[in-house]
């Protein structure tokens, strides 16, 4: 993926979201934008843009798996469960996905309750299969 940093216009995704996606809808390209503050410093913003939401939720518990990987450079193998992802998530500044939705030609922003429900989704998805 690529990284792309930059100044951003950073939308508040905390208001009202609209209701859960049924599994399907992660399966069509729908261009997705991950916005992310790593710490509470607002200089530590970022963006990461994907085609597809499943793309984006890839992205995200890769930063994860990254972040592991610097923390413990001399492990050669990391394993972690979904509520180790929980918690990153929840010490992110901030996180939200800005998802593309052809009907409206506008993007729609979900907070992190969305993208941890549709994390745990797409892990269980690629368990099963």
């Amino acid at each position: 993926f690529w990284l792309k940093f930059g100044r951003i216009a950073w939308p508040s995704a905390r208001g009202p979201q609209p209701p859960p996606a049924a599994s399907k809808d992660m399966e069509r390209p729908r261009h997705t934008i991950v916005l992310v503050q790593f710490s509470q410093n607002k200089n530590s913003r970022s963006y990461i843009d994907y085609e597809s939401i499943s793309q984006a939720l890839d992205g995200i518990c890769q930063l994860y798996e990254q972040g592991l990987k610097v923390m413990n450079p001399s492990l050669k193998n990391i394993t972690y469960d979904i509520s180790d992802l929980y918690n990153y998530v929840d010490n992110l500044g901030d996180l939200c996905c800005l998802v593309y939705n052809a009907q409206s030609n506008s993007y729609i922003p979900h907070n992190k309750e969305w993208i941890k429900a549709r994390v745990f989704e797409h892990l269980k998805k690629q368990a099963i299969m």
